[in-house]
């Protein structure tokens, strides 16, 4: 398209491509939750006492219904809307890594051990001899905001990122991102359940520490899932995305290191999420660029050969890395092999780390992974030699590591 004239694009179109660009589980989640609002609202259902997460109900009557309840009901079309447009870029971001089904795991997971921490929290503060509190025992929390927060340790974890902004006015660590958004919210918005957001905080360290490594099923669970007949209708949709790593659409967002500053995924995306509705005058026809995927890709590879054409796939070249027990791997893979273009725009140098794995000079000397890149990924339930050998060959790059050992699962 000729550039500085208006796209002739209507409303409708740009939120028919920017649903389109929403994976399969997060777009399912949206509409579950949204559905479930317009009911209540249309039949004039009230009575969230019946349904929130209740501390008293769960120890008195063993309500344990309320853990999934509580998170797919809001209270408001507010809540409802904030809850669901912070969803969005969370929520696809983590899918693209996992999975559909894995994520969808993970989401239950979230609910279970957030009830949990809750309800522990919620007894020990009212029990305590020191001075009894009850209300919180008799607290009603609804929303799918507990699991936001869990969501949104684990995505800040993943990527690598050493200091987020916070609604673009300034910059906090990253380890610390989650508890300030906690008071901020806690400080602008009222009826909002401190405790639920600290609990969905709490499930979110637990879970990159690996504290919940022995509740995670492995890959050829979720892969037997996928393979069911009764989900076939929803793997052959193109949104869906494989735990393994099969679906086209699965490449993980990269970052341009891990000094970067990133801004909010709950914050800033929620803006760039309504402005990608409205119509748009291009600058350039080398303009565009998927939302989903911001800035600029990195070379991996060495940059002193660009011509050596690409005998294997990506997938097979990952296998092939990963694979030890190949005898023949030095036939097929040279020493000397250099940048292959993935489908997303970044290089391979998967090449060089075979080469140093077989002893053999290698063009680029890849940096050890430290102690603390491997405990993140091996806290997902990845093998330890595996993990060490995909962060080598991702040059130290997380979210490509994650891409490389996703890859391999099933």
């Amino acid at each position: 398209m000729r550039p500085n004239i208006v796209t002739e694009a209507g409303l409708q179109t740009r939120v028919g491509q920017w649903w389109e660009s929403i994976p399969f589980l997060t777009s399912a989640v949206v509409v579950v939750c949204g559905v479930i609002y317009l009911v209540c609202l249309l039949s004039g259902y009230d009575s969230f006492y019946e349904i929130c997460f209740l501390p008293t109900a769960v120890v008195s009557h063993f309500q344990v219904y309320r853990n999934y309840t509580s998170i797919l009901f809001h209270g408001s079309l507010l809540h409802v809307l904030f809850n669901m447009l912070a969803l969005v870029p969370l929520g696809s971001e983590l899918e693209r890594i996992m999975g559909s089904i894995r994520l969808a795991y993970l989401i239950i997971l979230l609910a279970t051990t957030n009830a949990i921490f809750h309800l522990f929290i919620a007894l020990l503060v009212a029990h305590n001899p020191f001075h009894p509190y009850p209300y919180l025992m008799n607290e009603c929390a609804i929303g799918f905001s507990g699991i936001l927060f869990s969501m949104i340790v684990i995505e800040t974890s993943l990527s690598g990122v050493q200091s987020r902004s916070v609604f673009g006015l300034f910059n906090v660590p990253a380890k610390w991102y989650a508890f300030i958004l906690l008071v901020v919210f806690q400080l602008l918005m009222t009826n909002v359940s401190l405790l639920g957001h600290l609990c969905g905080i709490l499930s979110g360290f637990a879970y990159i520490y690996g504290l919940f490594n022995f509740l995670m099923a492995g890959a050829s669970s979720f892969s037997a899932i996928e393979a069911s007949s009764w989900l076939s209708s929803c793997v052959r949709r193109p949104k869906f995305i494989l735990c393994t790593g099969g679906s086209p659409t699965s490449y993980i967002p990269t970052y341009s290191g891990q000094n970067t500053t990133s801004s909010g995924l709950l914050t800033g995306n929620i803006w760039r999420n309504l402005s990608s509705w409205m119509p748009q005058r291009e600058t350039s026809a080398q303009a565009e660029q998927d939302y989903r995927f911001p800035g600029r890709g990195r070379s991996l590879g060495s940059a002193q050969s660009e011509t050596v054409p690409a005998v294997n796939s990506d997938s097979n070249l990952q296998a092939r890395l990963l694979d030890n027990s190949n005898p023949d791997l030095s036939s097929h893979l040279g020493v000397t092999a250099t940048r292959e273009p993935l489908l997303d725009g970044r290089s391979s140098v998967a090449g060089n780390a075979v080469g140093a794995t077989l002893g053999r000079p290698a063009l680029l000397q890849h940096p050890a992974p430290s102690e603390e890149q491997i405990q993140k990924l091996v806290s997902m339930g990845f093998d330890k030699t595996q993990v060490e050998v995909a962060i080598s060959a991702a040059d130290g790059d997380l979210n490509v590591a994650v891409e490389i050992l996703m890859s391999q699962q099933g």
